[in-house]
């Protein structure tokens, strides 16, 4: 138990630093801050999952910075895509894709990302986790566990809300291609009752899953838009 405790904090520790990589990144490139994980809470789960891979399987090749970089960029290169892979299954979309840069495998990886994974595996693996693995240790094992369970928790309910959230993308993106695979679009009153009679059931609009994911939303921006006004009408 104490060791599932103490695997539990550094996932949630590297999956917050995961986060803030990520928002600082997009703040630079979008120019404006958006919370760019699944969940609603400040943590992005792949990057826990890739950083507990590379400590566990690298730390003894430390000292060979090469051989940490190389497995470090093969390691976390294939857990994004297994995750790509999972999320467009399940959830009826690409989350992220990779198309537009050079040297990428079917949108979900590409060259650039798996270099920057590489150089994020020598930083954490041979600099970052001894300062982290010592942190985590400076506090007994009742706070530990106090912090486990009270994290834990928040962790569960966000992972259970968000998906309820994406399900609720997933299905709208359904009806979106079912209406345009079938020119529906092309007869606005015949495609806005379609519309109206498909929505009306659903009861959240996945505002936020848009924003931290973009290219979905201007996919479909025009379909979008009327779901929200679908939406707002239903509340009036």
């Amino acid at each position: 138990m104490r060791f599932f405790v103490y695997l539990f904090l550094i996932f949630v520790i590297y999956s917050f630093i995961g986060y803030v990589i990520e928002m600082v990144y997009m703040g630079i490139d979008c120019k404006k801050i958006t919370n760019r994980g699944f969940l609603c809470g400040p943590v992005l789960p792949i990057y826990g999952i890739g950083a507990i891979f590379m400590i566990y399987a690298l730390t003894k090749y430390k000292n060979d910075i090469l051989v940490v970089f190389v497995l470090s960029a093969v390691i976390c290169s294939i857990i994004e895509y297994i995750t790509s892979f999972i999320l467009e299954k399940v959830f009826h979309n690409m989350w992220w894709d990779y198309y537009d840069y050079k040297f990428n495998i079917n949108g979900r990886v590409c060259l650039l990302n798996s270099i920057l994974f590489g150089i994020g595996g020598v930083l954490i693996v041979c600099y970052v986790h001894p300062f982290i693995d010592k942190f985590v240790y400076l506090f007994s094992y009742k706070t530990k566990f106090i912090l486990f369970i009270i994290i834990i928790i928040l962790f569960i309910a966000d992972t259970i809300y968000s998906i309820i959230v994406a399900y609720n993308l997933r299905n709208r993106l359904i009806i979106v291609e079912e209406l345009k695979n079938k020119k529906i679009s092309k007869i606005p009153k015949v495609f806005n009752a379609m519309l109206r009679k498909r929505v009306a059931k659903f009861k959240l609009f996945p505002n936020r899953l848009l924003k931290a994911f973009p290219k979905i939303s201007n996919a479909y921006k025009k379909e979008f838009k009327i779901m929200q006004l679908i939406n707002r009408s239903k509340k009036k």
